[in-house]
């Protein structure tokens, strides 16, 4: 290589490590100290970068967290998927998979990058320009999501006709469900929505009857314990 072409390549490495630097830290600081606390001051500080530095690559506050939050997600998103490989390893189609892909799906929705999604959000209603960056971002988030969670849940099942239905229904069950998390300190693999989006994928994809409720798990009017 020629001794221009070593300092081309030094130099994409240096951005390259320079923008994953602001990256991480803009998902730590979005995390940790919320929307409204991950100023881009704090987000130099916390990458160690100057504020040329950092303007360079994100001249903007709102595309700097929305790129943060992506970054946290996509690759929250390949980890999600080999683990899963490796827990369902060997696991047949069929019901007792479905439980499991359930119970995997939904402890994503414990994970730094849902919350970050959410400080967006959040935050998006009353903020147009973050709006508008995250709207396209989330959309191409979306079709990630949704190629991967195919093939976590399998090609028998991710042809059944009725689960694109239901991958979507428990997407936004789930999504609603976690929000009191934010508040409330209980251990979230208990929470009593799992046995239903069991019982109701089961009920979807093999037309098993509904599951019975454990005695107590319900209160009066039917609507499950919190």
């Amino acid at each position: 290589m020629t001794p221009s072409g070593t300092s081309a390549r030094r130099r994409a490495e240096r951005t390259a490590n320079s923008r994953a630097l602001i990256l991480d830290a803009a998902v730590d600081c979005l995390v940790e100290l919320g929307y409204a606390g991950a100023s881009t001051l704090a987000i130099q500080a916390k990458a160690g970068v100057s504020r040329g530095r950092l303007l360079h690559h994100f001249p903007s506050r709102e595309g700097l967290l929305v790129a943060a939050a992506q970054h946290l997600a996509t690759t929250r998103l390949k980890e999600t998927e080999e683990r899963v490989a490796t827990d369902l390893a060997g696991e047949p189609d069929g019901p007792r998979r479905v439980d499991r892909c359930v119970e995997l799906l939904w402890s994503t929705f414990q994970e730094p990058h849902f919350w970050a999604a959410m400080e967006l959000w959040t935050a998006a209603r009353t903020n147009p320009a973050l709006a508008a960056a995250l709207r396209p971002a989330e959309r191409a988030l979306r079709d990630a999501i949704r190629a991967v969670t195919d093939r976590i849940w399998g090609p028998a099942v991710a042809a059944h006709p009725a689960f694109p239905e239901l991958r979507e229904l428990l997407f936004t069950s789930m999504r609603g469900a976690a929000l009191p998390y934010a508040f409330e300190d209980r251990p979230a693999a208990t929470d009593p929505h799992v046995r239903i989006w069991k019982s109701a994928a089961r009920r979807v994809l093999f037309g098993a009857p509904p599951s019975v409720a454990p005695s107590g798990s319900r209160r009066r009017g039917g609507s499950p314990r919190r």
